[in-house]
């Protein structure tokens, strides 16, 4: 059997391995060594594997690989950050980013080969979309990552690990590709894989009402909510699926979630764009929006990109915007910019995406005028990035 005709072991859940080891005649607690070989030592050798009997690594050898995306390019950030662009075939390219800090290290992970959901401040929208990725293309990126961190810090396999949280907030909408990344959650969550906690794994969505509903009962972990509006005029332009799930929708479906997470706070996140959602009145819309809502918000300085059309809010404005948040008593936070020269910060990962949804196509639209916190009539047929 060639190599491009093995299944991958990445491919597949812990329930995934115990039904492989089951169909090959071998004992069910061979599927737990074999999930620690693979994700928790992250082996890619079959003979690396020395408990597993012979015949069986045999078996292994003839029927599977463990293969993870090939790495086109490696950059780290003058901050430590470090980027690695990840190829995923068919001439598709994927980010994916770690984030370095005293106490912790932070992967932040893509789930799309592009994104659907065409934010007009994200670079990643900006490109379109082409597919979502498989379980072994999402799970791979940590795979890979806490093997290639433990080289470069001198650590061996089975060592502490460097990467202790991710965050699915790399390219893509996580909740629009459900059932491969659920299978990836669970992987990251087995304590024979990575064994993270469900506080320390976090999903950001932009709002996909029926899947945050699904993932609650599913696979409660920490999550993040992209709001960047405080009503929904202005959310209909900055986050478009706001057009199909509105603020009062998304605030709902933010309460129902709360009943199963694993914290008892909403992160919002806010992107902060200097003239359109960055006033003191936008501030006050929202501490109405949440007023329900158990929350903390995570100011986001707005990180450039070519031919946005936008600019990041003057740092006194993002400073009083959250004090006025913070005075009605919502936890919030502004994001410290990591990686931004390297293009590893929040909103501007774009790898290399052969576009499905044609947005080449459609950018001769006229740009978006701005009236105070609304768009003027007619402004929401825009062409991605131009608010």
């Amino acid at each position: 059997m060639t190599t491009a005709q093995r299944i991958n072991l990445l491919d597949f859940s812990a329930q995934g391995l115990a039904d492989l080891v089951a169909g090959l005649g071998e004992k069910p607690f061979r599927a737990k060594q074999l999930i620690r070989w693979v994700h928790h030592y992250g082996a890619d050798s079959f003979d690396a594997m020395s408990d597993l009997a012979k015949g069986f690594r045999a078996k292994l050898s003839q029927l599977a690989t463990i293969q993870s995306p090939d790495v086109l390019r490696d950059h780290t950030s003058s901050d430590g950050t470090r980027k690695w662009l990840l190829d995923v075939g068919n001439g598709n390219a994927i980010e994916t980013v770690f984030i370095p800090e005293q106490a912790r290290g932070t992967l932040c992970i893509s789930t799309q080969a592009g994104c659907a959901v065409n934010c007009h401040f994200c670079s990643t929208g900006k490109q379109g979309f082409n597919r979502n990725l498989s379980v072994a293309e999402i799970i791979g990126q940590l795979w890979w990552a806490e093997r290639e961190l433990k080289k470069s810090y001198g650590i061996s396999p089975d060592g502490e690990r460097v990467i202790t949280n991710v965050v699915l907030m790399g390219m893509g909408e996580p909740l629009l590709n459900y059932d491969h990344t659920l299978a990836a959650i669970s992987l990251m969550l087995d304590d024979n894989a990575y064994g993270l906690s469900k506080r320390r794994v976090t999903l950001s969505t932009s709002g996909v009402v029926p899947f945050m509903d699904r993932l609650g009962h599913d696979m409660p972990i920490a999550l993040a909510v992209s709001l960047h509006a405080s009503n929904d005029a202005m959310r209909d332009v900055l986050v478009p699926l706001n057009k199909k799930y509105p603020l009062s929708e998304l605030m709902a479906a933010c309460r129902r979630y709360l009943q199963f997470a694993p914290r008892d706070f909403i992160t919002f996140e806010y992107v902060m764009l200097k003239d359109v959602n960055d006033s003191l009145e936008h501030a006050r819309e929202l501490i109405q929006l949440t007023r329900t809502v158990p929350c903390k918000f995570n100011l986001i300085p707005f990180n450039p990109f070519p031919d946005s059309g936008l600019e990041r809010s003057p740092m006194p404005k993002i400073k009083a915007f959250a004090h006025e948040l913070m005075q009605a008593g919502i936890v919030t936070t502004i994001r410290k910019t990591r990686g931004d020269d390297i293009d590893a910060a929040c909103g501007q990962l774009a790898g290399e995406i052969q576009d499905r949804t044609r947005l080449a196509e459609r950018s001769g639209l006229a740009p978006v005028q701005w009236l105070g916190s609304k768009p003027q009539s007619g402004s929401t047929s825009t062409s991605p990035g131009q608010v």
